[in-house]
């Protein structure tokens, strides 16, 4: 990107706020989605039929059951605040070979007749069909009456407004997010912040909304002074994923006190202790010495890369990140494709396996980090670069890896990638996203297979049914794991399942930035 001047960007900054985008956004606005509202089968009017959740994949609490019987219908009781034409999305299931037709009304007015519900291959094979129909203001009632002897397609939920796959997911979110937290109250300088941030930028870098990187100023500028001093000790990966905001604003603003924060990180590596092979350590405490955690890949190399290219240090940047992804890789992906979430070269942590010292499961956010990683630098190095094929051969086989244990029913990843048919395993959000990006930014560089791009939008697909708008106008995304320390399976699955966590918000800003208009 071309960089501002200072009196264009000064006046471009200034006065800039953000506000949440409206219940009752003008549709005709390109920039801001129809307020999208998700209405769950199971808490409708039920007649001739019964609530189950026997098949995996569904949204809320279950979905209906239609009793196979002509006239058994689902009616929903929407509210409209203006008359207004809009989408009706179904989303069902029909595991049989035979069409399942619906007939659509609305306030008792027809809008489909016979609509097809075609098999979806299995009943935990979810689509979605939608229909056109005009809402009038205030209250309404949209029935969905079986047409044959044969009953409904299983039905999980109808979404009203505009349909995901069309709307600016991006904006929403960002405007979301920026009316729940003001710069100072969206969190200290950390890794969740900075991943959330960044994603916020690429959403600037499209639409050339100024608001959206006078905030991402506001924030950074509470810890970086006039001076270029950041009080950030950087004894740990994580405290250097932010850093990537620094470079950002030298970049956007040319000002030299953002280049003297970054460098204090990439001085910082020069003494930051490492494994006999290189590795960067997770971090310099006892409780993380001669560890090797697949999270830190993300943490640093993509900052090590873009500051390089931002302040003329790509001879070392491009070897020091090629060199900690190739360490990395080497101790951490299995025979499967597939990275443990950890590597202790003392063997001393509890979780360590005293032979390989591997941590015992694959954590998909773990995963989700070194996919993520490894294309941002592939992208970033010099095609020849001589750990470029080594790094190639590490991405395809993760890749592999990644789609063989893509949920078919849903599109997403499981938290523990590798146990989906283990009943208490679920499907995570973040990782979801970030396997995506990864999988769709690869087929697209050449780096993998072009069939990868049908896995991304699989994923992506699956990804947008965790996305939906609340009654406040504001996004809401959930299933997304909180932060997580290396443990056994247990510890995994029964971490906290967050709505709106930073590490989902950004890590859905990134992948929708690479794949809303594939």
């Amino acid at each position: 990107m071309k960089r501002s001047t200072p009196l264009l960007l000064a006046a471009a900054l200034a006065g800039s706020t953000l506000s949440a985008v409206p219940a009752s956004a003008d549709p005709a606005d390109p920039a801001v989605p129809a307020a999208a509202v998700r209405y769950e089968a199971e808490s409708a009017l039920i007649h001739q039929g019964a609530v189950e959740s026997n098949h995996a994949g569904f949204t809320g609490t279950g979905f209906v059951n239609y009793d196979n019987a002509a006239g058994s219908h689902v009616e929903f009781t929407v509210d409209s605040a203006a008359t207004t034409s809009t989408t009706l999305a179904l989303r069902f299931a029909n595991g049989t070979t035979a069409n399942r037709p619906l007939d659509i009304t609305v306030n008792g007015q027809l809008v489909a007749d016979d609509l097809a519900f075609g098999s979806t291959g299995s009943w935990t094979g979810w689509r979605t069909t939608n229909v056109t129909a005009e809402l009038k203001a205030g209250t309404n009632t949209v029935r969905l009456t079986s047409a044959g002897a044969a009953g409904g397609p299983n039905l999980d939920s109808l979404t009203v407004g505009e349909d995901s796959s069309t709307a600016d997911w991006s904006v929403a979110m960002v405007e979301s997010t920026t009316a729940r937290y003001s710069p100072s109250a969206i969190g200290g300088w950390s890794y969740p912040v900075g991943l959330y941030l960044y994603g916020q930028y690429l959403v600037y870098q499209r639409t050339h909304d100024a608001r959206y990187l006078s905030y991402i100023k506001s924030y950074v500028d509470r810890f970086v002074d006039s001076g270029g001093n950041i009080g950030q000790s950087f004894n740990n990966l994580d405290s250097m994923q932010a850093g990537r905001l620094l470079n950002i604003l030298h970049h956007e603003t040319g000002q030299a006190r953002y280049q003297k924060a970054a460098k204090k990180i990439r001085d910082r590596l020069t003494t930051y202790p490492r494994t006999s092979d290189g590795g960067f350590w997770h971090s310099t405490s006892d409780s993380r010495r001669s560890q090797l955690w697949a999270d830190g890949v993300y943490m640093v190399n993509p900052f090590l890369v873009e500051y390089g290219k931002e302040f003329g240090d790509s001879a070392y940047t491009s070897n020091e990140a090629t060199r900690q992804l190739a360490v990395y890789g080497s101790h951490l992906q299995v025979a499967n494709g597939l990275l443990r979430h950890a590597w202790d070269e003392s063997r001393d942590a509890s979780w360590s396996d005293p032979g390989t010292g591997l941590a015992p499961e694959h954590w998909c956010r773990a995963i989700g980090w070194y996919s993520m990683a490894i294309v941002n630098v592939l992208d970033a190095v010099p095609a020849g670069h001589p750990r470029r094929a080594q790094l190639l051969t590490v991405l395809r086989k993760l890749a592999a890896g990644i789609e063989h244990y893509q949920d078919p029913a849903t599109g997403r990843w499981f938290q523990v990638v590798d146990k989906g048919a283990q009943a208490d395993n679920w499907t995570e959000t973040s990782c979801s996203s970030m396997f995506t990006f990864a999988l769709s930014r690869s087929a697209q560089q050449g780096y993998v297979d072009a069939h990868y791009a049908q896995v991304a939008q699989r994923g992506y697909q699956g990804v947008l049914e965790k996305i939906s708008t609340g009654g406040d106008g504001l996004t809401n995304l959930t299933d997304i794991s909180i932060g997580t320390n290396v443990g056994n399976y247990g510890y995994y699955i029964n971490r906290d399942r967050k709505t709106n966590d930073f590490h989902g918000l950004g890590a859905f800003l990134i992948m929708n930035e690479q794949l809303r208009a594939r």
